[in-house]
């Protein structure tokens, strides 16, 4: 099945997972600045939020998809205390800096950075006991595909925790985020970062992607047997959970 925002590209022509690449090794340099500003510092909250669905289960290895400059990962290593956590992202730029912040926060021995397509993981079946993705998955080329790999990397009993940018669904918030995305999130972001494309590329992907309780069913098709959502900060972020 295609979903709308897999035909979204940054750049026009082209396949989609290289202009994906192209971008955020583009946008690498500023991407936790922006990131953290356009979100009002609220986008920490949220990771942990993500985070803590993870922490009844204890899990020891853990691979965290679309890693990007390794948030995600760093915290979980702080929070949960794996003994491995692999950062897995398809942009060099990203994982370079990811791998800077792993460095300065003396967690080395802990989360390493892999180069991946995660439509086509490398990791062998049931790999891992978690898998996590933060503000990632919307950039896949083919998302069924890429969920299908995160559920066959994942131990039977293992979870899913994922955390993504939506579209606010209810009055005022939803008119309100849409004012924002169009003017002041790709403006801002096009200054910051000298990419024409990037951030408004963000906002498509975010207005086209599937979300609740369809992204819910698309969860339990993918083969995970429980799935659920949760809508965070008025519907701008929505936290899924799943166990395969």
């Amino acid at each position: 099945m295609g979903y709308r925002q897999e035909k979204i590209k940054p750049y026009g022509d082209g396949e989609k997972a290289a202009q994906v690449e192209q971008m955020f090794d583009n946008i690498a340099p500023t991407y936790d600045k922006l990131n953290h500003r356009l979100s009002w510092d609220i986008d920490k909250r949220w990771r942990r939020k993500a985070i803590r669905q993870l922490a009844p289960f204890a899990p020891k290895t853990m691979l965290d998809i679309a890693t990007g400059t390794g948030d995600f990962a760093i915290l979980a290593a702080h929070m949960l205390q794996p003994d491995r956590i692999v950062g897995a992202d398809i942009s060099e730029g990203m994982m370079e800096i990811g791998r800077q912040k792993v460095k300065a926060a003396g967690l080395d021995q802990t989360v390493v950075f892999e180069k991946e397509d995660c439509t086509r993981l490398s990791y062998p079946d049931a790999s891992f006991d978690a898998v996590t993705a933060a503000f990632g998955i919307r950039n896949f080329a083919d998302l069924d595909q890429g969920l299908r790999e995160m559920g066959r990397v994942l131990r039977e009993g293992g979870h899913l925790s994922i955390v993504e940018l939506t579209s606010p669904v209810s009055f005022p918030m939803k008119q309100l985020f849409h004012i924002y995305a169009h003017t002041i999130l790709p403006v801002y972001g096009r200054l910051v970062s000298r990419d024409q494309s990037a951030y408004s590329y963000l906002t498509r992907t975010i207005e086209a992607f599937p979300q609740g309780e369809q992204m819910v069913e698309i969860l339990r098709g993918a083969g995970f047997r429980e799935a659920s959502f949760r809508r965070l900060t008025f519907g701008i972020c929505t936290m899924y959970f799943a166990t395969k």
